[in-house]
């Protein structure tokens, strides 16, 4: 499979109201909506949490590795709505179940989400995410979200 994106940094920045240094998807490769999706987060040294976070060691902390399936889950999420994107248009973060880390992310990484719907039920997604590196799962989780209009 060729790493050809189906969303670009730009298109993934009009779903995602995250900015640096907190946006944490970088392309999505695949996606079907009311289905699955998968995405790419490339884990660099330049990132600010590595001189804190074990910096002899450098590790991608296991919370931001949850936020970035939580945000290609939510890439999902939009797609699949079919609602219009706009500024008062978000997307929360609202549960986790189940979430299991299996092998460090370090920098150099490339992390490969995958998201699949599970059901949607009262205004509410859930989804079985992982992440893995080099086909090792680096972690799972069943995460759930829910799509907000503000005034």
């Amino acid at each position: 499979m060729s790493n050809e994106a189906v969303m670009d940094i730009t298109q993934i920045m009009k779903h995602l109201p995250h900015r640096y240094p907190f946006l944490l998807v970088d392309r999505v490769l695949e996606l079907v909506p009311n289905e699955r999706i998968v995405a790419l987060k490339n884990i660099t040294m330049n990132e600010p949490q590595f001189p804190g976070h074990f910096p002899l060691h450098p590790v991608m902390p296991g919370v931001l590795m949850i936020e970035a399936l939580a945000q290609t889950a939510g890439l999902l999420a939009f797609k699949s709505a079919e609602i219009p994107v706009n500024e008062n248009t978000v997307i929360y973060f609202v549960g986790i179940d189940g979430a299991r880390f299996k092998r460090p992310v370090v920098p150099g990484d490339q992390l490969r989400m995958e998201a699949s719907i599970l059901r949607v039920s009262r205004g509410i997604w859930k989804f079985a995410a992982k992440a893995t590196v080099d086909g090792l799962l680096a972690c799972e989780a069943e995460l759930m979200c829910t799509l907000k209009q503000l005034d």
